[in-house]
């Protein structure tokens, strides 16, 4: 065989080494084609297809592949129903690894609403689908990013390897990552839908049907992600100009994200999930029962605690229910492949100190040695740069192909080498040590 460039995400194959794509008599045609994003439009042409579960998948395949493929888990979980379209905006977001040489293929998962085991099925029916109607690659990497990064951290425990021991992903690559667990994810959420409702009480209004703040709202509620907004904004106007906001409009946003410690521009993103995905976790997971518990907890931070403790709505987790929630999203550390994880430490919705809570995880279960953790300095979700992910991708190629386990600093390296080719900057801190998790939110000292 002959190889052209470096070892790792670089690689770059002869042709003639490249595995047979499946287009001959001994396996089905190629998928439709269709058109590709504008970022990878030029090197790359796409497939398409609707899985039988009702998933739509779609693929890139780089000109000049290198014989490795990235199977991509998406963030969410999503509110509306997928789409054909669902995964273009992931591939163009993602390109980075289609312009190195990789192919690439993401499910939308068969439809929305929570369910990590779900997606994390469809997800790898994706790469099933890869390997028997486009080509068998030579490596495979997972690559999950936010709620995906759950999604692939629960994946590698059920399929990264065979029952005979051959495998399915050779390793992993999260970004932001949600990777601390369901519990984790949601419960702050919980606690979010308690203070505001205490100060907003619209929510139920007093004037509608009532329901548990756990539930999210009623299954057969026909409120939208609209209905919602307008709600949240005429209890705080988070959508308006400050200077726009009535007083109390005012006070009402600085007790929340007092309590919370949340930014004001991530309140509604938050509630969609504490109202939206809560009422598919209680439908679909949790038969109608509560996971989270604030039967204890202190709020603090208000411009009144202890009016607020008097006052927020209590709720108890039906054990059976959490023990529900947990076994389908979260991660018990059973990793059997290299798995290289980044997060921004100052992420505002997938918060940084859900790693600590994976890597305690992973170490219990004695799998410290698979798992790396770098961090990097931004503000907003999933918004590593390409030169970041390059970095991060590179180096857990090496850790593949050669046995080199990276070290943050090393990562942060690769990244500097990479900008070389690529735009962006590297923001990596090598030093930063995520805190626990149980440090992020409002949970104080237990109410007496």
């Amino acid at each position: 065989m002959r190889v052209v460039g470096r070892p790792g995400l670089g690689l770059i194959v002869s042709l003639a080494a490249l595995p047979a794509l499946a287009q001959n008599g001994e396996n089905p045609a190629l998928p439709d084609t269709v058109s590709c994003p504008e970022a990878v439009a030029e090197i790359a042409t796409c497939y398409a297809a609707k899985h039988e579960s009702g998933a739509y998948l779609l693929a890139a395949m780089p000109k000049r592949w290198n014989g490795n493929l990235i199977v991509f888990a998406h963030g969410g979980p999503a509110v509306v129903p997928p789409t054909p379209t669902s995964s273009q905006g992931d591939l163009a977001k993602y390109s980075i690894g289609v312009k190195r040489g990789f192919a690439w293929i993401a499910s939308s998962y068969r439809r929305e609403g929570y369910g990590v085991q779900m997606a994390a099925e469809d997800t790898d029916n994706a790469r099933k689908f890869f390997i028997e109607r486009i080509a068998k690659p030579r490596r495979t990497i997972l690559h999950g990013a936010s709620y995906g990064g759950l999604v692939g951290a629960k994946l590698l425990e059920k399929y990264a390897k065979n029952a005979d021991g051959s495998t399915n992903y050779d390793g992993a690559f999260f970004n932001s990552g949600a990777v601390g667990g369901s519990i984790l994810n949601y419960e702050f959420r919980a606690d979010l839908r308690a203070v505001y409702q205490y100060y907003c009480k619209n929510l139920p209004r007093p004037g509608e049907a009532q329901y548990p703040i756990w539930l999210g709202m009623p299954a057969d509620s026909k409120m939208t992600l609209k209905d919602l907004g307008t709600r949240v904004d005429e209890c705080t106007g988070v959508t308006k100009p400050a200077n726009a906001r009535s007083e109390p409009q005012k006070q009402n946003l600085a007790n929340i994200i007092g309590v919370m410690r949340i930014p004001e521009r991530m309140l509604l993103r938050h509630m969609q999930a504490a109202t939206f995905t809560f009422r598919d976790v209680a439908e679909r997971v949790t038969h109608g029962e509560s996971a989270f518990s604030n039967r204890s907890v202190s709020y603090k931070g208000s411009s009144d605690d202890a009016a607020l403790n008097r006052g927020v709505v209590r709720f108890e987790a039906n054990p059976a229910a959490a023990a529900a929630l947990k076994a389908d999203g979260e991660p018990t550390g059973a990793l059997t492949v290299p798995v290289v994880s980044i997060h921004s430490m100052n992420d505002p919705q997938a918060a940084v100190e859900a790693q600590h809570a994976y890597r305690e995880q992973v170490k219990a279960a004695g799998n410290g040695d698979r798992l790396v953790q770098a961090f990097t300095d931004e503000n907003e979700h999933t918004a590593q740069s390409a030169t970041e992910i390059a970095g991060a991708l590179e180096a857990l190629m090496q850790w593949i192909e050669m046995d080199f386990k990276p070290e943050p600093n090393a990562i942060a390296e690769m990244c500097t080498q990479m900008s070389a080719a690529f735009d962006g900057p590297c923001r990596y801190h090598p030093e930063f040590e995520p805190k626990p998790f149980s440090t992020r939110f409002a949970r104080g000292a237990a109410v007496q």
